[in-house]
């Protein structure tokens, strides 16, 4: 059986350059490493985790602006590759080029409204620090996104973090990327 090796230094813990950590899987040849990780090595955890994330982008009532938003923070703070590349596409719309730019500077881009300055925020602040969410932060939540819909956002960033964060650490984020980031890399 032939296999390909993949896998990426992973920085964590802020662990000095050159001291990061390795994590890597055997994909047989003619895998798709996400396919094959998510649904044949472990089925019973992976399939679920799928339906999962699936259902996010399917049923989603958030408008795509303060989803992709959410959804590029968790991929720029993860460094999922795939993800950082993907653009959710509804009734035929993406958000323009230039949103993942915005997305970084969420604090004071001119491009956001509320709705999305504070989906990026609660994205970013979830990741990183969700010890630090307080009243102020939950106030100005509530002024714009009804309890059902922080539910939703929140369900979703959960999904973008562990599953964006499990392909990255595995480095099969490096191998299913979309032809638009192969072609920047090469």
């Amino acid at each position: 059986r032939t296999v390909r090796r993949v896998g990426r230094a992973a920085a964590a813990g802020g662990r000095p350059p050159g001291k990061e950590l390795r994590m890597n899987i055997d994909i047989p040849e003619g895998k798709d490493a996400i396919g094959y990780v998510w649904g044949e090595m472990v089925p019973g955890i992976g399939l679920a985790a799928a339906q999962f994330s699936l259902a996010v982008y399917e049923h989603s009532t958030l408008g795509l602006r303060e989803f992709e938003a959410a959804r590029l923070r968790v991929a720029q703070i993860n460094g999922c590759m795939f993800c950082l590349d993907w653009r959710t596409e509804r009734d035929g719309e993406k958000v323009e080029e230039s949103f993942a730019d915005a997305v970084t500077e969420w604090r004071t881009t001119e491009d956001f409204d509320d709705r999305t300055r504070l989906a990026a925020e609660y994205a970013e602040r979830y990741t990183v620090d969700h010890h630090g969410l307080d009243n102020e932060f939950w106030a100005r939540m509530a002024e714009h996104y009804t309890q059902a819909e922080i539910v939703e956002l929140t369900m979703s960033i959960g999904s973008w973090l562990a599953f964006g964060r499990l392909n990255h650490v595995l480095g099969i984020d490096k191998v299913c990327v979309l032809p638009s980031t192969l072609a920047k890399q090469g």
